[in-house]
């Protein structure tokens, strides 16, 4: 069997762009998300794929899942935590269950990930854990109260183990995207808009592969992408 490849929040876009493109460089697919239908499409056009229905905010099923998948496709050599929890507003207005939902979606399941999976990685000869982020793990938004502190724990904890499973074999990376994702709900969200404000899930994908691919020689720890209109 070929390399195992675990993406979790595989939705509609960049998720979905992810997990195609591991599947066409001939990796094997461990999909997760909340959507079963979705899964189930997803499986039928692209070959090599597996899936497994997992809200990763819920620990004790995300753990579940990983020994299912453990037992029946073997340990991923790469993990690409995508899935993500937003609660958006200033400080006055987002509502505090909601943010502490997206802080186990962005940072508590990350840290699962790492706990379950990184010490098989050492032991097979190394792997990779990538999060997709974005610039509000850098940034605190007066709008973005409710997310912007759930990422910059997310990168800060993934820079941590990067520094302790790095010289062990596992390549950890963050990429943070800082665009307007193309998507069906945000086509319509920005109509007036030119194709070139959006950046494209495939594209995306590309780049976590390119991390995924690194050699050991050269590993990057952060890649910061957005469309080149985009004002930064």
């Amino acid at each position: 069997m070929s390399e195992l490849v675990l993406v979790t929040g595989v939705g509609p876009g960049t998720g979905k762009a992810i997990v195609e493109c591991f599947a066409g460089k001939g990796y094997t697919v461990a999909m997760l998300a909340r959507s079963e239908q979705r899964l189930n499409d997803i499986a039928k056009s692209t070959p090599n794929t597996h899936s497994f229905v997992c809200d990763v905010a819920d620990a004790s099923r995300l753990t579940e899942v990983l020994a299912e998948i453990r037992d029946s496709l073997g340990s991923p050599k790469i993990v690409i935590h995508n899935a993500v929890g937003a609660e958006r507003g200033t400080y006055l207005e987002v509502d505090a269950e909601r943010m502490r939902v997206a802080f186990e979606i962005n940072t508590m399941a990350l840290l699962s990930l790492a706990k379950q999976l990184i010490p098989d990685m050492e032991a097979n000869g190394g792997g990779a854990l990538i999060a997709t982020g974005n610039t509000s793990a850098y940034r605190g938004k007066a709008r973005f109260a409710g997310f912007a502190p759930t990422k910059a724990a997310q990168r800060i904890l993934l820079e941590s183990i990067a520094r302790e499973a790095g010289p062990n074999g596992v390549h950890v990376a963050y990429v943070a995207i800082d665009a307007v994702i193309d998507l069906a709900w945000t086509r319509e969200a920005f109509p007036n808009r030119e194709d070139d404000f959006f950046c494209q899930p495939a594209d995306i994908a590309n780049e976590v592969l390119r991390i995924a691919e690194q050699p050991r020689s050269a590993w990057s720890f952060e890649s910061v992408i957005r469309p080149y209109a985009e004002v930064w």
